[in-house]
């Protein structure tokens, strides 16, 4: 390992969000003994520059990683911050997930101009998002809403809500806090009906592989409870051979030694979905997501996504 004058230095999209998970991690290795001083280093990604797009309509699943994992593997950056939800959940070779931060609130926020919630909207209402998860189980739920693409960061798309392009937005909850602008959340969509992205709210600091000394400072940071809890959600995740364009929603928590991990497999539609849960013991994490990944592809899920593959080829 070789430290660019003494510093940790931290890979990091440009966004006021990505920059504030990086300052966050930075804050926190600075209170690991012995660790260097962290200065942080903004890459552009493919998803940066890409903004008139639908991200459905992108391929591959590094929109918002690819960039700053490769600085990571040719030793530019020492460490890379992401939102966890946007990590494959097949890490490059040579890389590892380092740490896992604590979990911020893990659900959608909803956001709208005259405030109110999800079912105070009147039929034909304009809603932006851009994920494909959200409009999957907004049309389950509303399927007389309009539904409309939503790109940019935070700030950006709440904009656009005040420039009154949407009756409402929809946004991770995490993010609208972090930058704190929780006071324009009008409400929060319950997981009774809508389970957030894998991963949602969490951190994800990758590392090389081999770099013991990086490991062990940033391993400082891990948060067991949230990273067994995400590590469900990315085995579910993985066997479903998902990634940010497949409408998953998913979500684990502990109680105790048990964790328990609910998912959603719904049609782009919104017609169609299988649902289940399925629990265990913590260190069986990933057995637990897979488990419940094969019942939900025998119940239905598999069709479905089939029928999802079907429309992205355009066969």
């Amino acid at each position: 390992m070789s430290l660019s004058g003494g510093r940790i230095r931290i890979g990091t999209r440009g966004s006021a969000l990505a920059r504030w998970q990086a300052e966050h991690v930075a804050a926190a290795l600075r209170a690991v003994p012995e660790a260097p001083e962290p200065e942080l280093v903004l890459i552009k990604t493919e998803g940066d520059r890409i903004q008139d797009v639908p991200l459905s309509q992108v391929r591959g699943k590094a929109f918002f990683t690819k960039e700053i994992e490769e600085a990571l593997l040719s030793g530019v950056v020492d460490v890379a911050v992401h939102s966890l939800k946007d990590l494959a959940t097949e890490m490059p070779p040579g890389l590892a997930l380092g740490a896992v931060l604590e979990r911020e609130d893990p659900r959608d926020a909803f956001l709208s101009f005259e405030g109110g919630s999800l079912e105070d909207l009147p039929r034909g209402a304009r809603v932006g998002t851009s994920s494909i998860r959200r409009r999957a189980l907004l049309a389950r739920w509303r399927p007389d809403l309009e539904l409309a693409e939503l790109r940019g960061n935070v700030p950006t798309r709440i904009q656009k809500l005040d420039g009154e392009l949407f009756h409402a937005i929809v946004l991770a909850a995490a993010g609208v806090k972090r930058l704190g602008l929780q006071d324009r959340i009008s409400s929060y969509l319950s997981f009774e009906r809508f389970l957030p992205a894998v991963s949602q709210g969490a951190i994800g600091v990758q590392i090389r592989a081999r770099d013991e000394a990086i490991a062990r400072w940033v391993g400082a940071l891990d948060h067991p409870p949230t990273r067994f809890a995400t590590a469900a959600e990315r085995a579910l995740l993985r066997r479903l051979e998902g990634g940010c364009h497949v409408p998953v929603g998913a979500f684990a928590e502990l109680e105790g030694d048990i964790l328990r991990l609910r998912a959603v497999v719904c049609s782009l539609n919104g017609a169609e979905w299988v649902e289940g849960t399925r629990s265990g013991v913590v260190g069986n994490a990933g057995a637990i997501g897979i488990g419940l990944a094969e019942d939900l592809l025998a119940r239905g899920g598999d069709r479905i996504l089939e029928g999802i593959g079907k429309a992205g080829s355009g066969s």
